[in-house]
C-alpha cells in the first residue's frame, strides 16, 4: 500500500536525539505533515540540543525511554498511536564494541526484540485499514555485509558477513526484523546505509573528529596509511530516503542507500585540510595537512565498502541532493558556526580519546 504524500501519519522515531534520527526528525517536522515522537535514552551520543530547531513545534514531542524497556516502549506506543516506526536507537562505534560488546548486543539486538514484540502488539490491535497502512521501519548499515575489495558494490542481496560486535549485532537485528515480517506478518522495511556525515554528528566519528582537532591545532588521527574506502552519504539525503521508503514501499523490502562517494579515509581527511585552509586559516600560515597523524589501524578493519542504491532510485525516485565535496563543504561550515552545539560535548565520555586497540 503506497500512501499518501500529504496525508498526516504519527511517526514514532526511536533514537531520535542521535545523528540520523534528529536529521529525520528535524526534516519531518520541516518537509511534511508528520506528527512526530522522538523516544530516547539520551545516552553519551544523544543530545536534545540537535533537536532545538523544532522544540517549540506543536506536532514534536520527546519520550526520554530505553528500547530495552518493554513496559515504557508498550505504554509509549498506546499514548502515541502511531502509524509508523522508525527504528534507529542503536549503539553505533566499532571502537566502541570493540572495547565494551556487551552494549551493542543489548541495545542492538534485545532493544530490536523488544521494539518489534511491542510493535506487533500495537500492530494487531489496528483496524484492518491501518494495518496495510502501518510500517515498521529498522534503519542498518552496510557493515553487515563485510569488506569489499577493489571492485563490486554491495546491493540488497547482498550475504551477509559482519566483521565487529557493532556489525555482528546489527546483522542480527536486521535477521530478527525479517523474521518478525515472515512469522508474524508485520509489516517491516529495512534500509542498510553506508557512512553518513553531516551537521550534529557526535564528535568521535573521522569527519566531525577531525574538523574539532584540526580547529584546535591538534593531531588529525587516520588509521594505518588511511587507505581504508567509504561511500559517503550526506545524512539529510539519508532522512530523504528513509522518509520515502517508510511512505512508499511494500512491507518485506529491503533498499541499500549510498552516497555514490567512494573515497579513501586519507583522501576525506585531506579534503577536509583543503576546505579548512580556505575557511579558516592557520595562524601561522601552514596547512591543516601537517597536523595529520597515521595512527594503529583497527583490529579487523574492513577494507572497502561502497554501496549500489540503484533498485532506491528505480522503484522510489530517490536522487541524493550533495555531492561529496558540497555536503563536506556545507558539514565544515556548520562546525565551524556551531561551536555552541559541539564544545559541551567534548568532555563527554572522553569522546575525542582514541578507542578500540583491543589491548585487553
Amino acid at each position: 500500500m503506497t500512501l499518501d504524500h500529504s496525508k498526516k501519519l504519527r511517526v514514532f522515531i526511536t533514537g531520535g536525539a542521535g545523528f540520523i534520527g534528529s536529521c529525520l526528525a528535524r526534516h519531518l517536522i520541516q518537509s511534511s505533515n508528520h506528527e512526530i515522537v522522538v523516544f530516547d535514552s539520551l545516552t553519551y551520543a544523544g543530545t536534545l540540543t540537535s533537536l532545538a530547531p523544532i522544540a517549540n513545534d506543536p506536532r514534536y514531542r520527546f519520550i526520554r525511554g530505553d528500547i530495552r524497556d518493554a513496559a515504557m516502549v508498550e505504554s509509549s506506543l498506546l499514548d502515541f498511536d502511531p502509524d509508523i516506526i522508525v527504528h534507529l536507537a542503536a549503539e553505533s562505534h566499532v571502537d566502541r564494541s570493540i572495547d565494551g560488546p556487551q552494549d551493542f548486543i543489548e541495545t542492538n539486538l534485545v532493544g530490536t526484540y523488544v521494539m518489534l514484540q511491542a510493535a506487533l502488539k500495537h500492530w494487531n490491535h489496528l483496524s484492518s485499514e491501518r494495518k496495510k497502512r502501518f510500517r515498521f521501519h529498522h534503519v542498518s548499515t552496510d557493515e553487515v555485509f563485510g569488506s569489499l575489495h577493489d571492485e563490486g558494490f554491495f546491493e540488497e542481496a547482498t550475504a551477509y558477513d559482519p566483521r565487529s560486535p557493532y556489525s555482528a549485532s546489527k546483522a542480527g537485528s536486521d535477521h530478527l526484523v525479517r523474521a518478525w515480517f515472515h512469522t508474524y506478518g508485520l509489516p517491516v522495511t529495512i534500509t542498510n546505509c553506508s557512512n553518513n556525515y553531516g551537521p550534529y554528528h557526535f564528535p568521535e566519528k573521522l569527519i566531525p573528529l577531525n574538523i574539532l582537532r584540526a580547529i584546535a591545532g591538534k593531531e588529525m588521527p587516520v588509521y594505518g596509511r588511511g587507505e581504508n574506502i567509504r561511500d559517503w552519504l550526506y545524512v539529510e539525503d539519508h532522512a530523504r530516503a528513509i522518509q520515502l521508503v517508510f511512505e512508499r514501499a511494500e512491507p518485506g523490502t529491503t533498499y541499500t542507500v549510498g552516497g555514490r562517494a567512494e573515497r579513501r579515509n586519507i583522501d576525506v581527511v585531506e579534503t577536509l585540510c583543503a576546505i579548512l585552509d580556505r575557511l579558516t586559516p592557520r595562524a601561522d600560515g601552514g596547512s591543516y595537512r601537517q597536523q595529520i597523524a597515521f595512527v594503529t589501524d583497527r583490529p579487523g578493519h574492513d577494507f572497502r565498502y561502497a554501496i549500489d542504491c540503484s533498485k532506491l532510485e528505480s522503484e522510489l525516485g530517490w536522487r541524493q541532493s550533495e555531492s561529496f565535496e558540497s555536503g563536506l563543504e556545507k558539514t565544515v561550515r556548520w562546525y565551524l558556526d556551531n561551536e555552541v552545539w559541539w564544545r559541551p560535548l567534548l568532555d563527554r565520555n572522553a569522546v575525542t580519546d582514541r578507542r578500540g586497540l583491543n589491548t585487553k
